[in-house]
């Protein structure tokens, strides 16, 4: 059984083979996801070999060339306009198929979503300005979410990933919910891997002692045992094997952002969940609240200060 604090991990305990973080199948009881933080300088490169693994490219800050080949002989570059953080809105990304090989150029730092599969699929850019932009919850609960590798947006065989973006005192994944087993059409078994970063709030004054951070929680459900309740910053990762999750809480004077990275055992390829009972009735009283004015997120322009 795994202790309560065995599906979370701090920035750079999960460095491995010139990465910054590497979730696989190293980790005992992890199957479905997996996930790549890498940090390059120009010159530098990072290899990723042919297998039985899908894959979704996303610049978090700066911008990055793939060079690949694919599964059925094909050669690419790809070049993946970037952004100065992650809270200057949507990036190019790219999804490579199972069976295909890749060298990652660029400087800056960059997320590969992973899952295994043996089904191979063509390859896709996404284009920064075609990314699905949406703005979920209300009030104190609006975030906005970046649907770039949901099924609406992305053919992929197993892969579910988004990114949301939480301004400065607002709650999100939230009402705290679960899918971890089948109910056709109402919940999927689906792991899924929360990458975290924050930063001072736009607009802000912050000392250079400034610590952004905000806060993470999941809890138990019928398939299984998990307790995690603590403070996430940049670099830091969270694992949901089972149970509820949720809130991801952006400190006062802090934003927050999360990638998600989801796949699971099921025959289907959706995102169907369950609330926690106790705070599902959240979702209704959303109905005539506004969006945070704040959003959506945008690129900044040059000399604004975040």
């Amino acid at each position: 059984m795994h202790r309560s604090n065995e599906w979370f991990f701090p920035r750079g305990s999960l460095a491995h083979a010139g990465w910054e973080g590497v979730v696989d199948d190293r980790i005992a009881g992890w199957e479905h996801t997996g996930i790549r933080i890498g940090v390059l300088e120009h010159g530098r490169t990072l290899e990723l070999g042919a297998g039985d693994v899908e894959r979704i490219f996303i610049p978090l800050s700066g911008s990055f060339r793939i060079d690949a080949l694919e599964h059925g002989g094909a050669q690419l570059g790809i070049d993946l306009r970037g952004r100065a953080t992650v809270f200057d809105g949507p990036t190019d990304v790219f999804y490579l198929g199972a069976g295909s090989s890749a060298t990652v150029r660029g400087a800056g730092r960059i997320a590969v979503a992973e899952a295994p599969t043996g089904i191979r699929l063509p390859s896709q850019h996404i284009d920064r300005d075609a990314v699905p932009v949406e703005l979920r919850g209300a009030g104190r609960s609006s975030r906005q979410v970046h649907n770039f590798g949901t099924p609406q947006a992305l053919s992929a065989a197993k892969l579910i990933v988004c990114e949301v973006i939480t301004p400065a005192e607002n709650w999100s994944s939230y009402p705290a919910h679960k899918h971890d087993e089948h109910v056709e059409g109402h919940e999927s078994r689906l792991e899924e891997i929360y990458y975290f970063e924050a930063a001072v709030t736009r607009g802000a004054e912050a000392p250079e002692s400034a610590d952004p951070f905000g806060l993470f929680s999941t809890y138990s459900s019928a398939a299984g045992t998990i307790d995690t309740n603590g403070i996430v910053r940049t670099g830091d990762v969270a694992l949901v094997p089972f149970g509820y999750h949720g809130p991801a809480v952006a400190a006062p004077g802090y934003d927050l952002y999360y990638l998600n990275v989801m796949a699971g055992p099921d025959p289907e390829r959706v995102w169907n969940i369950t609330d926690d009972p106790a705070h599902a009735w959240i979702r209704d009283s959303w109905n005539g609240q506004e969006f945070d004015p704040r959003l959506p997120y945008t690129p900044l322009s040059k000399g604004h200060r975040r």
